[in-house]
């Protein structure tokens, strides 16, 4: 086996880990809350086994980046950020972005406390919001995916 598909074994099964566990969280956990526990109880409930999964996120986003830019630098595919039909590698870019400043700067600096006194006051509003926004995550991650398994089978939708 190449580096270069050692490379892309360890990335395909970050992501798998990573977005199937938004998945996951997005489609099974939250909803499972909002039917099972009380609006009052929900953030608390939620904090507390998403913690669990932010930790192996935190680890998955960290080997997919590594992996991804390893590609990258070795393929020497700096280029491909330059033609339109690999806008899927920009969409991979950005998800990681988006998934590692909220997982590594946002949520452990400021957001876990500022949701926690916002369910404190309003509960439910505020589990509708973590609601939404993993939904959001979760439709920009499957994109992002289907885009990136499409167009490294060279399927293009700028030809």
């Amino acid at each position: 086996m190449t580096d270069v598909a050692f490379a892309r074994v360890l990335h395909v099964l970050a992501v798998v880990l990573w977005i199937g566990g938004v998945g996951m969280v997005t489609t099974v956990l939250l909803p499972s809350i909002r039917s099972l526990y009380p609006p009052a109880e929900r953030f608390a409930v939620f904090h507390a086994l998403e913690t669990r999964f932010a930790r192996q996120a935190r680890i998955t986003t960290a080997f997919t980046g590594a992996s991804g830019f390893y590609m990258v630098w070795r393929l020497r595919a700096w280029d491909r950020f330059h033609t339109p039909g690999f806008w899927w590698m920009h969409a991979m870019v950005m998800t990681w972005m988006v998934f590692t400043l909220m997982l590594f700067v946002i949520e452990p600096l400021f957001l876990e406390s500022l949701l926690a006194r916002q369910a404190a006051m309003a509960a439910e509003a505020t589990y509708r919001r973590i609601e939404w926004f993993h939904r959001l995550l979760l439709a920009l991650s499957l994109l992002t995916v289907a885009g990136a398994v499409a167009g490294s089978l060279g399927l293009n939708l700028f030809d």
